[in-house]
C-alpha cells in the first residue's frame, strides 16, 4: 500500500526518543523498582478549586461543540493575561489548542513548508524536529554552548541563517537545559530576527517555573511585535499536563489565517477545560511557587550530591524542572550511560541525544519525584559512575 510522505519524514522522530523511558516503564510493570526521572510530570495536583471547576463546567453541559478559536470564558481571560504584557491585544490575537504541543504544530503548519527552514537552538525539546519535519520544511540547529549556560547566543544565530530560513523556534526557559534568557539577550535575538525577516514562534510553558531571573519574552518588545507568536498550555504552570489545555498568541492577521488550519485540525475544545483553564489564567493560585521551590531545592540537592565527583558534572538550570548532568568524563556518551544505568541501578533518565547532538554527552534528570526518591537516585548515578572508573582501572591492570 502507499502512504503519504510525512511517514516516511516522522519515522525515525517518534518515541525512539523516549525508548529509555519505555523501557523503564516495562521494567516497572514487571515488578522491578525503577526510579524514574525521565518525563517533566508535576509531582503535585492541580489546585483542588480547578478540579471543582472542571467537575462544574462539565455537570452543568458544558460538553457540546465549542468555538474553533476557543470558548470565550478562556479566549477573554488570556486576551487579559497578555494586555498586561502587552497593551492592544485582543480575542483576534488568541487561538486555543489543546495543549502547546498542537498550538506549535498549527503554527509551525502556518508558517513554513517544503523548502523552507526553521532555525532552533541544539540542544531542543525532543518533538520539536517532528513538527518542522511534518510541515516538510528542514530544520537548521543552532548550537546553544555550555561555555554560555547553553543561552542562544546572537551571533551564533546571525551565521546559522540561510535564504531558506522563515522561522526561529525559541523556548525560553528552556527544555532540556533550563536556559532562562535575558530581555537584553532577546533583544539581540530579535536585532537578527528582524534583520533576517524570521518570525519568532517562543514556546513559553516554563515561564512561572524560573528560579531567580526575571521572565523575558520577545513578545513584550514592541519592535517584534509584528513577527512574534507565543505558544503555552497549563500543563506545568498548574501542574495540568493531562487536561491538554494551551494557546497561541500572535498578530491578528496570523490568527486569523491560522483559524481555519485550526479548525480544520479540531474544531475546539472541551467548553468544561476552558472553563478551567479561564479560572486558572485569571486566577490567583500557588501551585507554580510550591513547584518552583521544591525543583530549585532538588536541583541543589542533585548538586551537592554530586559535588567533587570527578565524573560527572551536573549542570545547575534557571528554570524549568530538569537538570543536565555532564556524564562524558565516564567514557560513556549519555545514550549508553543511561541505557546501562537502568539496567545495572534500575534509575531511568533521559540520554542527552534525545534532545540533538550538542546535547549527546549529558543525561537529563527530573526533578518531578520526592527529595529522598531523588537523593537515592543520584547516589545510585554516583555509584553506577564510579563502578565504570573501577572497571576501566581493572582494564589498565590486566593489560
Amino acid at each position: 500500500m502507499r502512504y503519504a510522505s510525512i511517514t516516511d519524514r516522522l519515522a525515525h522522530l517518534g518515541s525512539g526518543k523516549w525508548a529509555v523511558h519505555i523501557k523503564a516503564r516495562e521494567m516497572a510493570d514487571a515488578g522491578v523498582p525503577v526510579i524514574e526521572l525521565t518525563i517533566g510530570e508535576p509531582d503535585i495536583l492541580p489546585d483542588a478549586a480547578l478540579l471543582d471547576e472542571a467537575e462544574r463546567s462539565m455537570r452543568a453541559g458544558r460538553i457540546r461543540y465549542s468555538s474553533g478559536r476557543g470558548e470565550p470564558s478562556v479566549v477573554n481571560a488570556l486576551t487579559e493575561k497578555y494586555r498586561a504584557r502587552r497593551p492592544g491585544i485582543s480575542e483576534r490575537n488568541i487561538l486555543c489548542f489543546p495543549g502547546t504541543q498542537t498550538a506549535l504544530f498549527a503554527v509551525m503548519l502556518g508558517l513554513v513548508e517544503a523548502g523552507d527552514a526553521v532555525l532552533v537552538g541544539d540542544p531542543l525539546y525532543a518533538t520539536y524536529e517532528g513538527v518542522i519535519a511534518a510541515t516538510g520544511a528542514g530544520m537548521v540547529p543552532v548550537p546553544l554552548r555550555p561555555e554560555h549556560g547553553f543561552h542562544l547566543q546572537a551571533e551564533d544565530l546571525e551565521k546559522a541563517v540561510t535564504p531558506r530560513c522563515k522561522v526561529l523556534l525559541l523556548n525560553t526557559p528552556h527544555n532540556p537545559t533550563g536556559a532562562a534568557l535575558s530581555e537584553a539577550e532577546i533583544a539581540a535575538i530579535g536585532e537578527v530576527c528582524r534583520r533576517q525577516d524570521l518570525w519568532i514562534v517562543c514556546d513559553e510553558v516554563y515561564e512561572k517555573l524560573i528560579f531567580g531571573s526575571a521572565f523575558a519574552s520577545p513578545f513584550d518588545l514592541p519592535e517584534l511585535a509584528d513577527r512574534t507568536i507565543v505558544v503555552s498550555s497549563i500543563s506545568k504552570s498548574h501542574a495540568a499536563p493531562g487536561f491538554r489545555s494551551g494557546w497561541a498568541v500572535g498578530p491578528e492577521e496570523f490568527c486569523d489565517r491560522l483559524l481555519a488550519v485550526s479548525e480544520t485540525m479540531l474544531f475546539g475544545g472541551q467548553p468544561f477545560i476552558a472553563d478551567m483553564t479561564a479560572m486558572a489564567v485569571s486566577g490567583e493560585f500557588d501551585t507554580a511557587e510550591r513547584m518552583r521551590e521544591a525543583y530549585l531545592r532538588r536541583a541543589n540537592l542533585i548538586i551537592e550530591h554530586l559535588a567533587g565527583h570527578n565524573a560527572l558534572r551536573p549542570m545547575m538550570p534557571e528554570a524549568g524542572m530538569f537538570l543536565l548532568v555532564d556524564v562524558s568524563a565516564t567514557g560513556l556518551d549519555g545514550a549508553d550511560f543511561a541505557s546501562r544505568l537502568l539496567e545495572e541501578k534500575h534509575v531511568a533518565v533521559m540520554p542527552g541525544s534525545s534532545f540533538g547532538d550538542q546535547a549527546a554527552g549529558f543525561i537529563r534528570l527530573s526533578l518531578t519525584v520526592a527529595d529522598d526518591v531523588l537523593s537515592e537516585a543520584t547516589d545510585r548515578i554516583a555509584a553506577f559512575a564510579d563502578s565504570l572508573g573501577k572497571d576501566e582501572g581493572n582494564r589498565k591492570w590486566a593489560s
